[in-house]
């Protein structure tokens, strides 16, 4: 049975949206219903149970366009997503005090807003693969058309955790196996492309001689054609290879990490990698469309993905079922219930300590706008879309390293 409801705008749009049992804000509700009413939004808008307000385009949704692309509604957090893999480890295989674990992952993943690596930290094989990658040719060559893009030191950023929501953890699974898992997406350079063609999509939107008007100024768009919507292509493209290989390199530092303070171990079964700030071309309801899922997994017939909870819940690794009215997605996440500000007026370093106890992690006024109260409730999130993923595992973090 489909859990989804569906919604009519009033600018003649169609929102479909598995959200039953958990809150959606009234500002979202409206960015919603902006961008379900655009004209080249494809059969429908698909929304996710941890929707909220964004830039633009709310974070959980998913937007399927034809001839055209937002570049706001993908962000500037490009190719931000999630890798997790199982080890042979067991719970019983830890320390009682997992501290000195955290700050080695500390130290081998660096952490912050502009925060660079040292290939001196970085295992022989992330670079290699760095060098004989062509991601720095690649980008060489956008930078040649776009002189703003900056190369922000790629190399350096390469296996560096950035800021924010951004994580690595070590988790527990239902049967007692030890799992790493982390969220981080395309740093610096990514930042910098999403925030350039921004820009370059309003003043697109200003020369057009369409008389087009879009609600928000962050829905101003690309048309399939322009050379700027291939620029953007190119670029964002990109951002998403540089987002995934980011993941690969800062999870062999984690393990690096594991190795050195922990019994020997293997990899196990399952390795996922998946971005949930994203666009690629897909075809459904009988179109090749532009997909760009804003906050939201790729959950295609067997597919697997990863619905992280908070620092102090629990997370999940998920089946897709290929559900057609969703575009084969599914949720990233919990969700934001509140605003960073709003969380940090609101609960006090007791209440996040006792939020996360059990978890070696930081207890500090600095993440309180990250503590788990500041999210919708995972399990309802889940429950929300049970037509859309199956639960394959269910994992608890005993380190959470936050950015």
């Amino acid at each position: 049975m489909s859990t989804f409801e569906v919604f009519e705008t009033a600018q003649g749009g169609r929102i479909k949206a598995w959200v039953k049992g958990v809150p959606v804000e009234d500002a979202a509700r409206e960015q919603l219903e902006n961008v379900a009413g655009l004209p080249f939004v494809h059969s429908h808008l698909a929304v996710m149970p941890d929707v909220h307000f964004g830039r633009g385009a709310t974070v959980g949704s998913v937007i399927p366009t034809k001839g055209a692309i937002i570049p706001a509604a993908v962000g500037v957090d490009i190719g931000c997503g999630m890798m997790a893999v199982e080890t042979t480890l067991r719970a019983e295989h830890l320390p009682d005090s997992l501290a000195k674990l955290r700050s080695e992952i500390e130290r081998k993943v660096p952490a912050g807003v502009g925060r660079n690596g040292e290939f001196g930290t970085t295992p022989d094989s992330v670079i290699s693969r760095w060098r004989n990658s062509d991601l720095e040719p690649r980008l060489d060559r956008i930078r040649d058309k776009h002189k703003r893009v900056p190369n922000h030191k790629v190399g350096a950023q390469l296996g560096t955790l950035g800021s924010g929501n951004h994580f690595v953890e070590v988790c527990l699974d239902e049967r007692g196996f030890v799992w790493v898992m982390l969220h981080s997406g395309s740093r610096g350079t990514g930042n910098q492309i999403g925030q350039y063609f921004i820009e370059m999509a309003r003043k697109a939107l200003e020369k057009r001689v369409l008389g087009y008007h879009v609600p928000d100024q962050d829905l101003a768009f690309f048309v399939e054609g322009e050379p700027i919507f291939e620029d953007y292509i190119e670029a964002v493209g990109w951002a998403q290879d540089y987002a995934r290989a980011n993941r690969e390199a800062m999870m062999e530092r984690t393990l690096q990490a594991m190795r050195e303070h922990l019994p020997k171990f293997k990899l196990g079964a399952h390795a996922v990698n998946c971005h949930h700030n994203y666009v690629e071309k897909e075809h459904h309801f009988g179109a090749d469309v532009w997909v760009t899922r804003k906050g939201a997994v790729r959950a295609g017939e067997g597919e697997l993905g990863i619905i992280p909870g908070s620092m102090g819940a629990k997370s999940f690794i998920v089946r897709g079922k290929g559900n057609r009215d969703s575009f084969c997605s599914c949720s990233h996440g919990a969700g934001r219930a509140m605003s960073r500000t709003k969380a940090k007026a609101t609960f006090t370093l007791k209440d996040h300590r006792e939020a996360t106890e059990g978890v070696e992690c930081r207890k500090d006024q600095g993440v309180i706008d990250e503590t788990p109260m500041a999210y919708k409730d995972i399990d309802a999130v889940i429950a929300a879309q049970s037509d859309l993923i199956e639960v394959v595992h269910t994992l608890k973090q005993v380190v959470c390293v936050k950015g």
